[in-house]
């Protein structure tokens, strides 16, 4: 099959297209003829840190076909359509097939495309946990999206709006209109505006990008209000971990959240979809041989909402 590895020796992009071979499931696996992937932050950084997937292929969001299943699968047949995140499975998704344990997965409904289906579980999971279970949004309250363009950002805006929040996002110029167009009530270009020398204050702050200082946003929160960093820089998550607990000493709290994969949320977000009361925002296809150039566009940070790589398998 066609693949796009990981090489040390290919620089500058160390992503080579060629050929490998397919993968074998084992009892409690399926293999997936994968239709599309959506690389992620996981994917470069991790690459950028120098771990890498055993089988050196990256790509954790995919949206594919089941081709076969283990004699111990029981929730999957060939031929089902599903979705997933493979992240905390060896990821693998740059590839023409891929093998998965069907925890990882779930049926992609059919209202939904394969492109569509690998946009969601990484940045919707990491845009709803953030929200629901470590912000406790609720109804009414005003909530702060900084870094409201990229594809964690845009499900955020769009998530906040469903639980009834006030919301205002927070980008660039050229992005105004796209977080304006997913909901937001309020938005603030970065460029004119910055958002910590004002007086308004907001009941949850989730923070995707933006180089701001923990204490400008401790400063920005209502009196209970939270704080939550889902990305940035990795300067800005290792500050995070290690100082947050004391940041968080008093009513407002400073929290950080790694998304975990969650077969029940993956079917909520999905479900979503379908009804139409979110969408994956898509700014660019690539074909799989040009998987090195879409990692590369992804980490530069501009991206306005996901990248998806089609996979034409043959």
């Amino acid at each position: 099959m066609k693949a796009v590895v990981y090489s040390k020796k290919a620089s500058p992009e160390r992503l080579v297209y060629c050929d490998v071979d397919k993968p074998v499931p084992n009892d409690n696996e399926v293999l997936i003829k994968v239709r599309a992937v959506s690389p992620n932050a996981a994917d470069y950084r991790s690459m950028k840190m120098g771990i890498i997937p055993k089988r050196k292929i990256f790509g954790a969001d995919i949206a594919g076909r089941v081709e076969s299943a283990g004699r111990n699968i029981t929730q999957l047949k060939p031929g089902d359509e599903v979705m997933g995140d493979l992240a905390g499975y060896g990821f693998g998704g740059f590839a023409e097939y891929v093998t998965a344990p069907e925890k990882a997965l779930i049926i992609k409904p059919g209202e939904i495309s394969f492109e569509e289906g690998a946009c969601i579980p990484i940045a919707a999971l990491t845009a709803l946990q953030a929200l629901r279970d470590k912000g406790s949004i609720q109804q009414g309250q005003k909530a702060l999206i900084v870094g409201s363009a990229g594809g964690v950002g845009t499900f955020a805006v769009q998530l906040a709006k469903y639980f009834g929040a006030e919301v205002t996002g927070v980008c660039s110029p050229g992005n105004v209109e796209q977080t304006r167009s997913l909901g937001a009530d309020h938005v603030i270009d970065y460029t004119k505006e910055n958002f910590t020398e004002n007086d308004k204050k907001y009941d949850i702050i989730l923070a995707v990008n933006g180089n701001y200082p923990f204490i400008a946003y401790k400063k920005a929160l209502t009196p209970n209000g939270i704080y939550v960093m889902v990305g940035g820089s990795l300067s800005q998550i290792f500050k995070s971990l290690a100082f947050g607990w004391l940041m968080s000493m008093g009513s407002k709290k400073m929290r950080s959240l790694s998304a975990k994969a969650n077969q029940a949320d993956l079917e909520f977000l999905a479900n979503l979809v379908k009804e139409g009361r979110i969408r994956p925002v898509i700014e660019r296809h690539y074909p799989l041989e040009k998987t090195a150039d879409a990692m590369s566009f992804l980490s530069k940070g501009h991206a306005k909402g996901k990248v998806v790589i089609l996979v034409e398998s043959k």
